[in-house]
């Protein structure tokens, strides 16, 4: 695995201040000299719900899963912090839990293409008993992996009592005579005398199976493959816990989890005639309350909201999300920029995040005229954009994401760069700050 940081963010509850950064813990260290293998590079990294697992997907499809250990000191004095007015700050400290490999190279006969093993994307998934569920993707395969704690059993006793045996001979002390009867050939007896021995029978001991040491087992429940004729770019849970969504250029698909060989198609977006094409599909997600609610973004940079319960075919959006052009801005590289290539939704559900290769946007459901906050990122980038289209930079995407209050949105950037903002109302917070173990890279804007 190649190196990867976390960071603690400690403010005062309400998070009105700035955030103070610290570096917490990094996951992978290298040795000097040491390069970096293509298979060992992070391609997908999700926490789960209550934060307490974070999982890591890479090149070589392996899956590596890490857990949250700081928390454990507190739990015993959980009422007394519940009593206190403010939050102890603390660092929070991971430790690697178990790894597994999720995918492997494959290739598609019909098509002559070759399916790297490269996670795209990993979502954690609801689960009970203090199991572990999530699902990962390739290009074209969604597997869906329990990760379990298993005792390791052993047999500790024989079935003899080792103290009458004698090799592979007959048990001393033994009641049964085996010189009494007479014997014929292949074992057969001419005594028709089978009453129990004088004496009862000799000593036997059942086994005995102990468990020793639990290890933790990775068991893949579920593959859902040839459902996609292009390469999937997002996966994402339904709020009921029971279905998921897996969405590609053109279409987007309706999982239930139980069920691997059946799926249904919700949105198409593939014209009649292919040279007709002129949107793809960039990035889909449910809604985090309501479970028939999806978003899914364009490279035209629009955000569609669709409801499951209109049609079966959801070909009609409830509504559409999309800046207006100001009059003579258009240009070359309108499109290229303006298209999206990650969408959020925030825990409230009311408000949404998108990123394309210049800014990230904070979108009302309720306000489909505009974003209500836009938040520069890759300005100094427009001036060069004739240079980023020759080397293909521009079309490079990034990922955002929304804190758990709400109050703030990050996302990454150039040169291990990653961008913070507050979007509150009358916040000014803007931070950059760099994935590295030096505290003196951040850099204010």
């Amino acid at each position: 695995m190649n190196n990867g940081s976390a960071e603690e963010a400690m403010a005062p509850v309400g998070g009105s201040q700035p955030l103070e950064w610290k570096f917490s813990q990094v996951f992978g260290e290298r040795t000097a000299g040491e390069e970096i293998q293509e298979v060992d590079i992070i391609s997908a990294i999700e926490f789960n719900r209550t934060g307490d697992h974070l999982a890591t997907g890479d090149q070589g499809g392996r899956v590596v899963l890490f857990e949250r250990t700081d928390t454990r000191d507190h739990v015993g004095r959980r009422r007394d912090l519940e009593k206190m007015d403010y939050l102890i700050n603390r660092h929070p400290m991971f430790r690697y839990k178990t790894e597994f490999q999720s995918h492997e190279p494959a290739f598609d006969y019909l098509k002559s293409l070759e399916i790297e093993e490269k996670i795209n994307k990993i979502r954690w998934c609801q689960s009970a008993n203090g199991d572990l569920s999530l699902l990962s993707t390739n290009d074209k395969t969604i597997k869906f992996w329990k990760v379990q704690k298993k005792k390791v059993k052993k047999v500790c006793k024989m079935n003899v009592d080792s103290t009458k045996a004698r090799g592979n001979g007959p048990i001393v002390g033994s009641s049964i005579s085996t010189s009494s009867k007479q014997n014929i050939a292949n074992g057969g007896c001419t005594s028709n005398d089978f009453s129990f021995p004088t004496g009862g029978f000799p000593s036997l001991r059942l086994p005995v199976v102990t468990s020793h040491e639990t290890n933790l087992m990775a068991k893949c429940r579920r593959i859902y493959g040839h459902a996609h004729d292009y390469h999937i770019n997002s996966i994402s849970n339904n709020s009921d816990g029971e279905t998921f969504i897996s969405a590609d250029d053109l279409r987007i698909n309706l999982w239930n989890l139980e069920i691997s060989c059946q799926s249904f198609n919700i949105v198409d977006v593939k014209p009649a005639n292919m040279e007709d094409l002129t949107e793809v599909i960039t990035s889909a997600e449910f809604h985090p309350i309501h479970c028939n609610m999806l978003a899914y973004s364009s490279s035209k940079g629009s955000i569609r909201l669709i409801d499951m319960r209109q049609s079966a075919l959801c070909d009609r959006h409830s509504k559409l999300f999309v800046e207006q052009e100001s009059p003579g801005s258009r240009s070359f590289f309108t499109d290229i920029i303006g298209s999206i290539s990650d969408i959020k939704f925030a825990k409230d559900g009311r408000h949404m995040l998108s990123r394309d290769y210049l800014t990230l946007k904070l979108w009302d459901i309720n306000m489909d005229s505009g974003p209500v906050k836009t938040f520069e990122v890759h300005e100094y980038l427009r001036p060069k954009l004739c240079d980023l289209y020759e080397n293909d930079s521009i079309f490079d995407k990034f990922e955002c994401c929304l804190s758990g209050d709400g109050l703030r949105v990050a996302t990454g950037s150039y040169s291990n760069l990653f961008q913070v903002f507050g979007c509150s109302e009358g916040s000014k917070e803007a931070t950059t700050l760099e994935a590295s173990k030096s505290p003196m890279r951040e850099r204010s804007r």
